[in-house]
């Protein structure tokens, strides 16, 4: 046994098995970081579905109806037959201007916080001349009488107000619904009826008090589009295919103002039926809280393994050059540790600042450690060293995960520097006549 406990083989062994059996309670805490996060989503969906989903503004546009007749067999006749199909012409409008007020809140379900907002959006533009000849369509199959102005709408549970068109001269109240899913599948309409002879520019403006959560998005649809946003919230993220042409953030909210022209997209002003999507042409808002604590987690816990491995080597080093045995329950104990130090940077993150979260989770961590070593090695000097050490080794990963777009950089770097101590260290020993076994 004598021999066994002495055996250098036999230690670096044990050393490597308890560390590789650390990381299965560490994989255990990535999986719970990500539940965490399923949990704060599921919390976000369930305020959302109550308040306002995320919201698109599809639109607005003019839908006109038109009759298209098809040759079709019938096998049980055994004759050709005409059918009369009915579809969409969908025309987009010349100028589009939306401006409006956005005014985030802040809605709790449980420890998590959600934002929803209401707005309060102010949209004009004009139709020129409906140009119908290079679709190839009859005049007569057109039911100018039957037309649509449909605005999309993702969810119209957040349609706060009746909603009434303002329509060359003319009110019209909105309904639900739209009458093709063609562009959209969710929205408002108003029927018009346009005369196709008349040569003229169709103005219209309406506004709309919408609800929702987390983002706001709208599709350039005008040959010009010009959207001007403003809002108090100060952690705006400007998403999907356009950025803001100008922008404003400070602490007292943000400006923004986007102007696309129909050159910038990928679809033209007038088309039938479904032949184009304006979907992938959305952009807008996302009001995001400065909070992303299970991702500074989950990115923390990526450096379990430098933190358990640097100090099993350090408690190694402690042996070999101080002749003390170390026994292979007190690394183990010394690793539970370090990973319960995860364990407490979540929970308290969810109720505190990460930074403090950190904080609090290293001292106390590194508190426990101490006290342990001290314990076991009964030497103030090599108890100062292990926890100045780790102190290092907490700072070193504090600034990693501050530093997001450099957090490669700074920790190859920071690999590096540790690696040559322990080479520089490690010089001197002579691994061929190693022996643990104290001196008398």
């Amino acid at each position: 046994m004598k021999n066994l406990k002495t055996n250098i083989y036999f230690k670096v062994t044990t050393i490597v098995i308890i560390t590789l059996l650390l990381l299965i309670p560490t994989f255990m805490i990535r999986t719970l970081i990500t539940e965490r996060e399923w949990t704060q989503n599921d919390a976000i969906r369930e305020v959302s579905a109550k308040w306002g989903e995320e919201q698109t503004i599809s639109g607005p546009f003019i839908s006109i109806p038109y009759h298209r007749y098809v040759k079709q067999f019938s096998q049980k006749d055994s004759i050709e037959k005409i059918v009369q199909l009915k579809e969409y012409l969908h025309v987009l409008p010349t100028q589009l201007t939306i401006s409006g007020q956005i005014n985030p809140e802040k809605r709790h379900r449980g420890i998590y916080e959600i934002v929803v907002y209401n707005s309060k959006l102010d949209i004009s533009g004009t139709f020129n001349q409906f140009d119908l000849k290079a679709l190839d369509i009859q005049p007569e199959n057109i039911l100018f009488d039957k037309v649509e102005f449909v605005v999309g709408i993702n969810d119209l549970r957040g349609i706060e107000k009746q909603v009434n068109l303002n329509w060359d001269e003319e009110k019209v109240s909105f309904n639900p619904g739209v009458p093709s899913n063609d562009i959209t599948g969710s929205g408002i309409n108003a029927s018009l009826a346009i005369d196709p002879n008349a040569d003229k520019i169709y103005n219209f403006d309406f506004s709309l008090d919408l609800k929702g959560s987390q983002k706001l998005y709208f599709t350039p649809v005008g040959k010009v589009t010009d959207i001007d946003l403003s809002s108090e919230w100060p952690n705006p993220s400007f998403n999907g295919a356009f950025l803001p042409d100008n922008r404003e953030v400070s602490e007292e909210g943000f400006n923004a103002n986007w102007n696309v022209l129909h050159l910038n997209r990928n679809y033209p002003q007038i088309w039938a039926s479904s032949r184009h999507s304006i979907d992938n042409s959305a952009f807008g808002i996302d009001l995001l809280l400065p909070v992303d604590n299970y991702q500074k987690s989950y990115r923390s816990i990526r450096y379990a393994i430098l933190f358990i491995g640097f100090t099993f080597l350090v408690f190694f080093f402690i042996e070999v050059l101080n002749k003390i045995f170390i026994h292979p329950i007190q690394y183990i104990l010394v690793g539970v540790s370090l990973i319960v130090f995860y364990t407490l940077l979540l929970a308290i993150s969810e109720h505190l600042k990460f930074n403090i979260a950190f904080i609090i989770s290293a001292v106390a961590t590194l508190s426990l450690i101490a006290g342990y070593v001290k314990a076991i090695l009964k030497s103030t000097k090599l108890t100062m060293l292990i926890t100045g050490v780790l102190t290092v080794l907490y700072s070193f990963i504090f600034v990693i995960i501050q530093l997001q777009d450099y957090a490669l950089l700074i920790g190859s770097i920071g690999v590096f520097i540790i690696l040559g101590i322990v080479m520089y260290f490690s010089r001197k020993i002579d691994w061929y006549n190693l022996n643990l076994e104290a001196e008398e």
